[in-house]
This record gives structure tokens, C-alpha cells and sequence, in this order.
């Protein structure tokens, strides 16, 4: 099972069909589709599976940026209704969001002598989420850096010139949308925000005011300890507990498409609000 996936709708590099196909190959049961602010690439995915159904079963999803305590979080929605119109309404404000940052990120690096940032990116986005990949792929063709580790490291990655949070909405909007359209908040990645312990526990709290539930306890690669410290908070907060690959594209350092549940035994599993594959 994988409920962490990226497609070429936001970040990834597979298409939406390919992904699809190699979940099947990899007889991934369950699949859920969780690109960055944006369902187009599920929707995508949903025709192609309808048509190629095979023995994996499609789940919706989104992975939704936020705000909290200052800092960006990524908030995964999965079986939402993405016809619902809250979540039309909140896809809506999204690409709205994701516009006017883009403005912001070309207006940062235009004032470190990179023009044209924003028609580079929105190229190299096409019909995709714009977001700071594309901005780093346009510095890579123009020769700006040399490779996207470099965009990032000195200009895009956490508090450099491009990285911009202020668009973000709130922790407790985005739960409320993922709730109303039917969906399960999960924690994507918590460990990747680098919390003390207190401020971690201090998080989940207010995730578990606002309405979320879930906590992804596998994401990627992981130590044994991470994973053991990230089932003992699933316990300590009676959370649902999810995993997934966070696939974007094959490289030497990122995980493979699937995950296994068995090790997850014991813990309640979001896996088990869907049935069997049909």
C-alpha cells in the first residue's frame, strides 16, 4: 500500500497513468494520490484507472500546505470528495495561494538579479502546481546553478530568498477542509520539521483540536527509532496511523512505490476505512 504519492500534477515525474501502472506492477493494493494542493492529478489517474483497473485500488487524496507557529506543514487528506464543494472552494483558493507566491518568489530572486523567474517556471510547470521545483528548473537550464540540490541549498530551500510561507492558510482551515469533503487529516512527514519534542507534542495537540486524526509513521526512508518514537506518539494521541513512500521520481536516495502494513500491526490503520481491492 502507498498513501503518499506525487504525480506531474505538482512535483513528481511520473504521469498520473504511469503512476497508476506502476502501482499495479508493483501490486501496490492501495493507492492514494496526494499531490500538492491540487487533485488533477488524481482525477487524471481515476479516468486512466477506470478503464486499466487491475487489482489496485484508487484512493483520492491531496497533500495540502499550511501554516503553524510560523512554520510550513503539509497536511495529507485522503477519501476526500473532491467533487465536495468545500474542497472545490479550497482547490480554488490553492491556485489562487500558489499564483500570487510564485509573484512573490520571482520578485525575491529578480532582486538577486534573476529576471524572468516567474514566466521560467510558469513554463516548466505547464498544467502542473507551480511550485519552487519549477523555479529551481528554470535556474538550472539558465545556468543559474547547476543542479536543483544547489537552487534550493542557496536560494529556495528553508529561509532562503525564495522560500515564502505567508500565503499559507492556517492548520486548523485546512482540517476543516479535508473534514468537510469526507476525508481523514493526516500528519504528513512530522519529523521533517525538525520539532523539539515539546513543540511536536504541542503540534498534534492543536492537530487534534482542529479536527485531524491521523499521523504518518512511515514516510520514505526511516530509522527503526524514528519509526518507534512515531508509533509511540500515534499511542500516547490515540491517532490513526498512515504510511507511504512520498514517491516523486526513481533516484538513488528516494523510496520505491509501496509500502508494507505488516510491521504496523496493533496500531489503527487508516488503511482499514477501505475494503479490499475490488
Amino acid at each position: 500500500m502507498d498513501f503518499h504519492t506525487h504525480t506531474s500534477a505538482s512535483d513528481g515525474a511520473l504521469d498520473p497513468c504511469e503512476l497508476v501502472a506502476r502501482a499495479q506492477a508493483s501490486k501496490v493494493d492501495l493507492l492514494a494520490i496526494t499531490d500538492h494542493d491540487t487533485v488533477v492529478g488524481y482525477e487524471a489517474a481515476a479516468a486512466y484507472h477506470t478503464q486499466n483497473p487491475g487489482d489496485t485500488r484508487l484512493i483520492p487524496g491531496i497533500e495540502f500546505s499550511c501554516q503553524w507557529s510560523s512554520t510550513t506543514i503539509h497536511i495529507l487528506g485522503l477519501g476526500i470528495d473532491c467533487g465536495h464543494p468545500v474542497m472545490r472552494d479550497a482547490r480554488e483558493t490553492m491556485d489562487t495561494v500558489r499564483r500570487e507566491r510564485g509573484v512573490k518568489i520571482a520578485s525575491r530572486l529578480a532582486s538577486r538579479g534573476f529576471d524572468g523567474a516567474l514566466q521560467g517556471a510558469l513554463a516548466k510547470a505547464g498544467d502542473s502546481q507551480l511550485g519552487r521545483p519549477h523555479f529551481a528548473a528554470w535556474m538550472v537550464e539558465q545556468g543559474h546553478v547547476k543542479d536543483h540540490d544547489q537552487a534550493f541549498n542557496q536560494f529556495l530551500g528553508q529561509g532562503k530568498t525564495g522560500d515564502v510561507k505567508t500565503f499559507w492558510p492556517e492548520l486548523a482551515e485546512v482540517i476543516s477542509w479535508i473534514g468537510a469533503s469526507g476525508g481523514v487529516a493526516v500528519i504528513a512527514h512530522p519529523l521533517k520539521y525538525r520539532f523539539t519534542g515539546m513543540k511536536l507534542r504541542r503540534f498534534i495537540v492543536d492537530f487534534v483540536a482542529a479536527g485531524g486524526s491521523g499521523i504518518e509513521v512511515l514516510s520514505g526512508y526511516q530509522t527503526r527509532d524514528q519509526i518507534a518514537h512515531l508509533k509511540r506518539l500515534a499511542r500516547e494521541f490515540d491517532l490513526e496511523v498512515s504510511v507511504g513512500s512520498d514517491f516523486h521520481r526513481d533516484a538513488p536516495y528516494s523510496a520505491p512505490l509501496g509500502v508494507e502494513s505488516s510491521p504496523f500491526e496493533g496500531l489503527r490503520g487508516v488503511w482499514e476505512r477501505w475494503s479490499a481491492p475490488l
